[in-house]
């Protein structure tokens, strides 16, 4: 049995605003066993002194790509794999080091990188994996440029996506990815930018395809999510169950209140990636129609989260980072979702509310007896300065299931 304590810390538990001042965590091998007020004190424990600093539970980031090499899909669907697996080990030690210990790959990421972190192969966060996402032909997750003529006839699956046509073709594609240990399947249901031949408002799949994804995927205790980026898309997965709306980029106040209003539906908004193309878009290999259909959505997404707070929507945290050079952008989340959301909200988005998305609410993103012991100090509130999740040399702590992966005090 090992045991340690962290003690004298200003604790966030995930959800209450009111913090613990001098408070202590008691973690026994990997959950934690104790929370308390003052000090606790135990024969042949490791304690380690926080000094006051604001100790709150591990990131989750719900749509991370652990195979987002790059945004010019015809590379990434021709990287040999064990090129991918190796730039997927990088990206998800980087996360982890960033304070994310818990991540959704709602895209590519599979059973073998999961049991890479299991068997303590890849230092990364815990891994929820989705399998290759559904699109429908020339749907957002058809790579395939308008002038390629398949050599084959064959049907496309890249590296982060596959097509599927027809409710026989979706149920036998969930059934695999769910008998392959998915958390949850993904579906494209409205455009989107990195996709060549689809412009953003287009709907995709009929409501039936979808009604068949959640019902394979409530079959297994698991959910859909989806890419959606129209408020059309968002009220369709509001109609045929959808338990994650990722993206949510045009969701206007009445479909928010819809949402808010019904119970057992979220949105993960994703401010980073939307910056990263249009910050560096013209560098990073694009389709230049991509580079067209996202710049008017920064501003869109704004109000949509605006209107979704206000409502009263339950929002996780979401970057869709792509390529490595990139990836320190991850952490530029919290400070564009502070733009229109109090930071206690964003820090919930960031912890309880995402492990309620992810079926996992008691397990991780809360400091509470029984959970796992993810946690990360800062050397500065969040709630007086989002950015400081940006500066990895004020985070001297980070700790996943109850290891110290990072000590700098």
């Amino acid at each position: 049995m090992s045991i340690t304590i962290l003690k004298n810390a200003l604790i966030f538990d995930g959800r209450n605003e009111t913090l613990i001042d001098g408070g202590s965590v008691v973690i026994e091998n990997d959950r934690i066993r104790e929370v308390s007020e003052g000090s606790a004190n135990l024969a042949n424990a490791n304690t380690i002194d926080l000094g006051g600093r604001f100790l709150m539970p591990g990131l989750l980031d719900l749509h991370f790509h652990a195979y987002s090499i790059s945004f010019n899909m015809h590379k990434l669907d021709h990287m040999p794999k064990a090129l991918l697996v190796s730039h997927a080990i990088r990206l998800m030690e980087g996360a982890l080091q960033r304070g994310f210990t818990t991540v959704r790959d709602p895209g590519g990421g599979d059973i073998g990188l999961a049991l890479a972190v299991d068997a303590g192969l890849i230092n990364g966060p815990r891994f929820l994996y989705g399998g290759k996402a559904l699109s429908q032909t020339g749907g957002h997750g058809d790579m395939r440029p308008a002038d390629e003529e398949p050599g084959c006839g064959c049907t496309y699956s890249g590296t982060i996506c596959q097509v599927v046509d027809g409710v026989d073709e979706v149920r036998k594609a969930c059934r695999d990815e769910l008998r392959k240990g998915a958390s949850h399947i993904k579906l494209f249901i409205s455009g989107g930018v990195a996709s060549p031949t689809d412009p953003i408002w287009m709907p995709q799949f009929t409501d039936e395809e979808i009604q068949a994804a959640v019902q394979e995927a409530a079959s297994r205790r698991k959910y859909v999510v989806v890419h959606c980026h129209t408020d059309d898309g968002a009220r369709r997965s509001l109609r045929n169950g959808v338990r994650s709306i990722d993206h949510a980029t045009e969701v206007n106040a009445d479909t928010a209140e819809l949402i808010a209003a019904q119970g057992g539906c979220y949105t993960v908004p994703t401010l980073a990636v939307v910056r990263q193309i249009l910050d560096f878009g013209a560098d990073m290999g694009m389709f230049p129609q991509s580079l067209e259909k996202v710049k008017p959505l920064y501003e869109r997404m704004l109000t949509s989260v605006e209107n979704m707070h206000r409502a009263g929507v339950k929002m996780g945290i979401g970057t869709d980072i792509f390529g490595p050079e990139y990836h320190h952008l991850q952490s530029n989340e919290f400070q564009y979702r502070g733009e229109v959301q109090p930071a206690i909200d964003v820090l919930r988005s960031a912890t309880s509310i995402g492990a309620e998305i992810i079926q996992q609410t008691g397990q991780v993103g809360e400091i509470i007896p029984g959970a796992f012991a993810d946690m990360i100090v800062l050397d500065k509130s969040p709630l007086d300065d989002l950015s400081v999740f940006q500066r990895s040399g004020q985070m001297p702590v980070i700790v996943k299931g109850g290891n110290i992966k990072r000590n700098k005090l």
